[in-house]
């Protein structure tokens, strides 16, 4: 599979499950399409900057950059719910860069 469709398959799935429980606690539809969009991107660079890491850190580390900008916001206003958003950034990050070395076949460093 063509890593673009691989790493937007990948951002798309991890972005479904980060809406659920965002859609649970009746959050802002502007707040549920950044955190999507952000699993997207997640995905895209995941499956096109090469890291010579294992995917699963590969796909922490890049999910983590993308939320920077974003947790600051977010911790200025909401500091306690940081500790969630790291939990689900490091299970979704982890599972994003599996996803798309399994959908690519990609050799791991």
């Amino acid at each position: 599979m063509k890593k673009t469709l691989a790493g937007l398959i990948a951002g798309f799935a991890a972005g479904i499950i980060d809406l659920i429980p965002m859609i649970i606690q009746d959050l802002t539809w502007d707040a549920n399409l950044a955190a999507f969009s952000m699993w997207l991107a997640v995905g895209f660079f995941t499956a096109h900057i090469s890291f010579r890491i294992h995917p699963v850190l590969k796909g922490i580390l890049i999910a983590f950059i993308c939320l920077l900008p974003s947790a600051f916001i977010i911790g200025w206003s909401m500091p306690e719910s940081l500790i969630g958003i790291s939990a689900m950034t490091l299970i979704l990050g982890a599972m994003t860069g599996l996803l798309v070395k399994w959908l690519t076949r990609e050799k791991s460093a």
